[in-house]
């Protein structure tokens, strides 16, 4: 496929840390947060002028799905503006507290597990061509999705043995430890329509939003939150380059794996990524062994068919710096790129100050706050800011990415959106539709999502007689 659309939705962990009158309810902090999004849209569920969803999904978990995006590079910018646009919520959510008299704050964090053991996700999809054959595609992609997290986890600390985790026990090791993911210890098999019960590392619910006869979208939802962009980077385009091999019917190896839940927490706790597990054929592997395996393809394929972005050189590169590491178990080539190396460079460097290991509180909180978004408080952030870990963009792309949407689809939606806000008139958007509610006979149908110019759309905006070319608005919150 020589052009691919790309999006995430990530769920955000939200908590309420009181100071000294009584306690919040996540559920009330959630409420008080989207207070503004109510009273500007009359919604906790809307879609925004760059082209983006923001929403209250169920268990009060603040969610931004970015828009959808033709390069890996506007993704990253749409991703990293969900942190700033929340972040801006949490503040006006800070002051009405303030305003209310309470003086206790409101975190947001973009992680995947919260201290009650409650997993939330981070949702990747790509659009594939209807023609593939889907269900063969899953099952090639599996290994290298149970695999890649040695490269593109979070990272999480586990203060205490298997005791306590019941029946996730499985590859987990008795002592207080690190791992690769933070979400690999809550997928339980390789594919399903389920997202909550039994999650899998692929939902094949077919919702492509788009014209269904030509495409498909893959859902994957069984990878980490990443703070860093260059790790969010190599998850997308690696996992691009195994789908684009896959689809030309470029040769890999078998790697089917027998049983996905064993083998998900086996590679996520074992940090020399050399412990084996069984395949479906009885041999068993490692994570290394593939990951090289696909790493090796990968850089064969692009010699025979070319980059297809400006990034691939920078990503085969830091793969292979990804797999050295974790085989020689020396980080530093990689600890200013990957959220795991990052985050566990930074805490044993507080463990070799004196705290007691990865069951200290200290430690804990540090992990957690790693993920905080806001941009002064939030760990990553800070080390940010220390050149301590590595931007892939200029600040000022993802900036303008809280209110401009990239060159699909996305653009017309923006465009219809800002301009039925500024003549007042009341509108339904999804991913596909435009509509005025008080004309619903002007009803847009946008199927291709490569499409960012659409006279029909130029026409619905002339009717509220506005140019169809409106400039972008200041963010709406």
């Amino acid at each position: 496929m020589e052009r691919r659309i790309f999006g995430i939705e990530t769920e955000y962990g939200i908590t309420y840390v009181p100071h000294g009158l009584g306690p919040v309810s996540a559920e009330d902090a959630a409420r008080i947060l989207f207070k503004p999004v109510v009273n500007t849209w009359r919604s906790t569920n809307v879609f925004l002028p760059n082209g983006s969803r923001l929403y209250l999904d169920v268990g009060s978990h603040p969610e931004y799905a970015t828009a959808e995006c033709a390069t890996p590079r506007d993704l990253i910018a749409q991703d990293k503006a969900g942190e700033r646009l929340f972040a801006d919520l949490v503040n006006q959510a800070q002051d009405h507290l303030e305003y209310t008299g309470y003086d206790g704050s409101i975190y947001l964090f973009k992680n995947n597990v919260d201290s009650a053991g409650n997993s939330f996700g981070s949702h990747e999809n790509y659009m594939l061509e209807r023609k593939v054959e889907f269900a063969p595609l899953v099952r090639s992609l599996i290994p290298f999705l149970v695999t890649r997290q040695i490269m593109v986890g979070a990272g999480k600390t586990h203060p205490q043995g298997p005791e306590q985790w019941g029946t996730t026990t499985i590859g987990r090791p008795a002592e207080p430890s690190y791992s690769f993911s933070q979400r690999a210890d809550y997928i339980w098999e390789a594919a399903s329509t389920a997202t909550t019960r039994s999650r899998p590392l692929v939902n094949t619910r077919d919702e492509p939003h788009a014209d269904s006869t030509k495409y498909r979208r893959l859902h994957v939802i069984n990878g980490d939150s990443n703070m860093s962009e260059a790790t969010t980077l190599l998850k997308i385009c690696s996992t691009d380059l195994v789908l684009r091999m896959i689809e030309d019917h470029f040769p890999l190896k078998n790697f089917e794996i027998k049983d996905t839940a064993t083998a998900l927490r086996v590679v996520s706790h074992d940090l020399t990524g050399r412990q084996r597990f069984t395949l479906a054929d009885g041999s068993e592997r490692n994570a290394l062994e593939m990951q090289r395996h696909y790493h090796a393809s990968a850089q064969k394929y692009v010699a025979a068919h070319g980059a297809h972005h400006e990034d691939v050189e920078y990503v085969l590169d830091l793969w292979g710096r990804a797999l050295e590491a974790v085989e020689t178990g020396n980080y530093s080539a990689v600890d200013t790129e990957l959220d795991w190396a990052i985050k566990k460079k930074l805490l044993d460097s507080y463990i070799a100050r004196g705290a007691r290991g990865y069951d200290d509180p200290r430690i804990q909180q540090l992990d957690l706050a790693y993920h905080d978004i806001d941009p002064d408080r939030g760990v990553f952030n800070v080390l940010a800011r220390a050149g301590r870990a590595r931007r892939v963009l200029d600040p000022d792309l993802i900036e303008r990415a809280t209110v401009q949407p990239p060159e699909t689809r996305a653009k017309l939606r923006g465009r219809f959106i800002q301009a039925a806000r500024r003549t007042g008139e009341q509108f339904t958007v999804d991913w596909v539709h435009l509509r005025l509610n008080a004309k619903p006979h002007l009803n847009v149908v946008c199927q291709d999502p490569f499409d960012a110019e659409n006279e029909a759309v130029d026409r619905l905006i002339e009717t509220l007689g506005q140019s169809p070319q409106v400039g972008w608005p200041a963010p709406f919150i």
